[in-house]
């Protein structure tokens, strides 16, 4: 039992020297990576920097690459490796997620190597990274605008290209976006009772977006916008804006006739109605 005792302790203890060095060796392996690396960033030659950061960049270290590329680039301006430089870094951005910075590099290349067989792919991935960079609704859509701008050119630049489908799909997603935004506008105007704001945002959004999914919420919200200011209208005023609260109905009654909200919105027509007839009521007796 002793002797078995012993060969299992052996060979635990065998095996804890075997993993100290596969690691020591490991730790030293880094350290000698990264002293060759800072070494080679700092002092290195132009050609070793590219070297170097092209290994990175096929090893995917995306981040060390860019680095080295930052460095040897005023060395390789104007040289036939630049357009590969110049993609690899654009590449390197968008693999990092910085994707504002692959927007601009990438949307560069093309411009800068008109006859590159890596224009198409570029062009997509400058309207893609927009894409990816674009924020949520509620935020400004100035880079959601710049991704359909840039996937609308890909698509006339590249009618025949195997990405129009994925184009067209992300075109429809952000139209969504910019949709969902301005409606969210102009119901943040009835949301805060500014219903003469609010009539003007939701007429203004519908006529910007034809075909919304958004159109029944956004016609009703008018209609109801239309219904507070009557109500809280002057004597003076009222006709006319009962008059424009029953045309909203009409047109949302019409243009969604089988809508659940229908009746509420005709009771709340009558009441208007009927308010304004007791007051024309009340004036008849009081001029006779």
């Amino acid at each position: 039992m002793r002797k078995f005792l012993f060969s299992i302790n052996h060979y635990f203890c065998g095996l804890m020297r075997f993993f100290r060095h596969i690691f020591i060796f490991a730790i030293a392996t880094f350290l000698l990576s990264c002293s060759e690396y800072q070494k080679v960033l700092n002092n290195g030659s132009a050609e070793k920097q590219y070297k170097l950061a092209t290994k990175l960049y096929n090893k995917q270290k995306y981040s060390k690459a860019i680095l080295l590329f930052e460095k040897l680039i005023p060395s390789y301006t104007g040289k036939e490796e630049m357009e590969r430089i110049q993609f690899m870094v654009s590449q390197s951005h968008y693999n990092t997620k910085m994707y504002s910075l692959s927007a601009y590099y990438f949307d560069k290349f093309t411009k800068n190597y008109p006859n590159s067989f890596k224009k198409e792919e570029a062009s997509f991935l400058a309207a893609h990274s927009n894409y990816l960079a674009s924020p949520v609704f509620s935020l400004d859509q100035k880079l959601t605008v710049e991704a359909i701008d840039a996937f609308q050119k890909f698509i006339y630049t590249y009618p025949s290209s195997k990405r129009i489908p994925e184009c067209n799909q992300i075109i429809k997603e952000l139209n969504k976006k910019i949709e969902r935004k301005a409606y969210e506008i102009a119901y943040q105007y009835y949301h805060t009772k500014q219903y003469k704001s609010a009539i003007n945002a939701f007429e203004r959004f519908v006529l910007e977006h034809l075909g919304t999914s958004f159109k029944e919420d956004a016609l009703y919200f008018r209609f109801l916008s239309g219904y507070h200011l009557a109500t809280g209208s002057v004597y003076v005023k009222l006709e006319d804006r009962i008059a424009k609260a029953v045309d909203y109905q009409e047109r949302f009654a019409k243009s969604f006739p089988n809508s659940k909200r229908i009746p509420e919105t005709v009771k709340k027509v009558n009441i208007l109605k009927e308010d304004l007839n007791k007051i024309n009521n009340k004036n008849s007796n009081n001029d006779s």
